[in-house]
């Protein structure tokens, strides 16, 4: 104990091996392509450190003091844990997998249809917010607090709902998802909604869902209760509703560019329609000219 805070180490078999097997199948997918195409498959160090950078934080909320805390004490560590994976983690897996890595597994018959189902924007959002608010309801949160490899399984339905939900936008193999820009902006404005409205409820309700955690010191004698750890939990649940508002702003300048590339290239084919007709006349004129001068030479 640290000024009341609970510093224990909580072991975590499953998810330590999760670990292990994800870099493992990471290096090995990796191998695999380069081995399979003769041409070199470059990967670019930042998709590396993208890669290194997730594990390091999936490491740090599954298998430091930190889990304790969240499972124990504070409510808010519990939010802060599902935001990093969710908002974190989850994008900087699918920035770090280019699509040479991922096709040989989607091109698998039996992965490619269920892989197109699940990544389609209204199955990715419907997935991801109805397994976080399930797994927030009362009775369900409070049987995962209590069993610590429920709690691992439902922080992993997080990150993996999470892979599916960021699809759409940022998948690497673009073939599953084809949205225009505007549909892509709506769709990152409606998939936050349901998360949204739940940390409204969270930040001012003033009604404490979960009643199982027992303060740290430190807390209570700043004067704070159940109900401000559960405001500040709530706050950090609304960080995903910025980030989609940052993921929204460059998806509406692309797609600005976008309308102006088609309209100079709409601006550039009516220009040449038009230089194709002025030759045109210019070629009927001259021959006009010449029919006149042969029939005045044959008069």
């Amino acid at each position: 104990m640290w000024n009341g805070l609970n510093f224990s180490w909580h072991g975590s078999p499953i998810a330590l091996i999760g670990l292990i097997i994800l870099c493992l199948l990471y290096g090995s997918g990796i191998w695999q392509a380069r081995k399979r195409n003769a041409q070199d498959m470059p990967l670019k160090k930042r998709r590396i450190a993208a890669f290194s950078t997730a594990i390091i934080l999936m490491a740090v909320v599954f298998l430091t003091p930190i889990d304790t805390i969240a499972r124990t004490q504070l409510f808010s560590m519990h939010m802060a844990q599902a935001v990093t994976l969710t908002t974190v983690c989850a994008p900087l897996l699918l920035f770090a997998c280019p699509a040479w890595l991922l096709k040989p597994l989607l091109d698998q018959r039996f992965v490619r249809p269920i892989a197109r189902a699940l990544t389609q924007p209204v199955a990715a959002s419907l997935l991801f917010n109805l397994s976080f608010l399930t797994w927030h309801a009362p009775v369900l949160f409070h049987f995962a607090l209590v069993h610590g490899t429920v709690y691992h399984l439902e922080l992993l339905t997080f990150l993996l709902t999470s892979l599916l939900n960021w699809w759409p936008l940022i998948g690497p193999v673009r073939e599953f998802h084809k949205m225009t820009y505007p549909m892509q902006m709506l769709y990152a404005f409606l998939d936050g909604q349901p998360v949204d409205i739940y940390a409204f409820l969270l930040v001012f309700t003033g009604t404490v869902f979960y009643k199982q955690y027992v303060l740290p010191l430190w807390f209570t004698q700043a004067g704070l209760s159940a109900v401000a750890d559960q405001t500040i939990a709530g706050s950090f649940l609304l960080i995903p509703g910025l980030v989609d508002l940052v993921v929204m702003s460059p998806l509406f300048f692309r797609w600005l560019g976008q309308l102006e590339q088609q309209a100079r290239l709409a601006d550039q084919k009516r220009q040449e329609e038009a230089e194709a007709e002025e030759a045109r006349r210019e070629a009927e004129e001259a021959e006009e000219v010449g029919e006149v001068e042969k029939s005045e030479m044959e008069a």
